[in-house]
């Protein structure tokens, strides 16, 4: 935890740097830990692209039963290339905001 704390203190700048680099620093952490535990969530939520031990059991999917959930599944595999594509943005920014130029 002190190693955290340590990341949020620029290393040049005044009084109201600290403070707005320490807020976007905090804040941006909070949204990359909510849009990765989004991504976890939604890919334990997908169902598996392989048919595996179901070939065994003799199941057999009617074209009804097969697309029923297929948008379901396509809404799914969608925000979960958007939440990825979030925490890419919120990552790059996060590391922007790490040079200290930025602060001075």
């Amino acid at each position: 935890m002190l190693n955290l704390v340590n990341l949020l203190v620029p290393t040049k700048g005044g009084e109201a740097g600290f403070y707005a680099y320490r807020a976007l620093s905090i804040t941006l952490i909070v949204l990359m830990a909510l849009a990765a535990l989004a991504i976890i969530i939604l890919i334990l939520l997908q169902p598996s692209n392989s048919s595996g031990i179901d070939a065994l059991g003799g199941s057999s999917e009617t074209f009804f039963g097969k697309n029923k959930g297929k948008s379901i599944e396509a809404k799914m595999k969608k925000w979960t290339w958007i939440c990825l594509a979030i925490l890419a943005v919120l990552s790059i920014i996060f590391f922007i905001l790490q040079i200290d130029s930025l602060w001075l």
